[in-house]
């Protein structure tokens, strides 16, 4: 069965408008009036994530106990970029906390094209690796999707090879063997935190391929009526306050904001931007494409910027790791989560 048609089989909890709310303290005006401040509930991303990495955990152990498989994942890593030796990092810590087999391949940004593809071949080869993961982005003379199309598709970590992709969008075609983390992290984030997703409107803010077409065909799956915005659109703030779900995936700080929502609207932001902060000690933090202080007094539940989707996307390789290893022995793939959260 697809992730379309297991997502399908979904049941749900309705949540009325505005339902999820915390309510705020009364604050005195200085003529002695009050007004009740409300804010929505945080959808706590590393919580969730943490759950996600549970999961995978025990369905490795019991997939080395009955079958003698451990997952394995290799990561390519060219360069010494320190933003992705610090991604890399963190892959490889959650792929040893979850007791998978890994395998490092680190190459100087000299590499040639060619050698790059041998590595590639050589872990297509090996029966131990089940997963590939090159880190982008890669040195100007190397053409990026050469070396992703070198990746079987039986490997492909992170779901975007064209097999992939073209399953996932498939009515009642074959299941993917992997999918995008990012947006299948926003879908877990949903159904974690119990939103009604069946015959909601969700606007997708983005339309690349990493996240906003793969997390529109997702919606849609899920039953949502699912449009998608993007530097083209016309009055799109007309559209998102029509929104029950909005995800925002355009790159831009602040973009959308709390004057833009429904009231009782879920606010999944992929956003990660940096903002100058003179109170920081690196001199910026991190914030995402919705305007969160503005946002989170309309929306009934919200993921912050950090700790919201971004905590998902790992846990996610981890599954997909585990499902093509599971794929290796012939079993079938673990999907999203089938039933609410109780």
């Amino acid at each position: 069965m697809s992730d379309a048609q297991q997502l399908k089989t979904l049941s749900w909890v309705a949540i009325a408008a505005g339902a999820g709310y915390v309510i705020g303290k009364k604050m005195a005006s200085a003529g002695g009036s009050c007004e009740t401040k409300t804010r929505g509930e945080l959808i706590d991303g590393k919580a969730i994530a943490a759950k996600v990495k549970e999961d995978v955990k025990a369905a490795t152990q019991e997939l080395v106990a009955l079958h003698g498989v451990k997952p394995g994942l290799a990561v390519i890593l060219v360069g010494e970029r320190k933003d992705s030796q610090s991604y890399v990092k963190n892959k490889k810590k959650m792929a040893a906390e979850v007791d998978f087999h890994t395998v490092d391949v680190d190459l100087p940004d000299t590499v040639s094209q060619a050698d790059l593809l041998k590595e590639v071949e050589k872990l297509n080869n090996d029966p131990k690796v089940h997963a590939i993961l090159v880190q982008l982005p890669l040195p100007k003379h190397i053409d990026e999707p050469t070396i992703l199309k070198a990746i079987k598709v039986e490997k492909d970590a992170d779901g975007f090879s064209a097999a992939n992709i073209g399953n996932l969008c498939l009515k009642g075609g074959d299941p993917p063997l992997a999918i995008p983390c990012t947006p299948a992290g926003c879908i877990e984030l949903l159904q974690r935190s119990d939103v009604e997703m069946s015959g909601k409107n969700a606007v997708v803010i983005g339309r690349s391929n990493i996240v906003g077409m793969p997390v529109a065909n997702m919606l849609q799956s899920c039953d949502c009526t699912v449009t998608v915005c993007h530097s083209r659109t016309k009055n799109m703030e007309e559209i998102i306050r029509k929104a029950d779900i909005v995800v925002a995936a355009i790159g831009k700080a602040f973009f959308v904001k709390g004057d833009w929502l429904k009231p009782g609207c879920v606010v999944i932001d992929v956003g990660i931007n940096s903002v100058d902060d003179a109170t920081k000690k690196a001199g910026y933090r991190l914030v995402g494409d919705v305007d969160f202080e503005s946002a989170k007094h309309v929306a009934s539940k919200i993921t912050p910027v950090p700790g919201g989707v971004g905590p998902m996307t790992i846990s996610m390789l981890m599954k997909n790791t585990l499902n093509l290893a599971r794929h290796s022995i012939g079993l079938e793939r673990i999907p999203l989560r089938r039933q609410q959260s109780k």
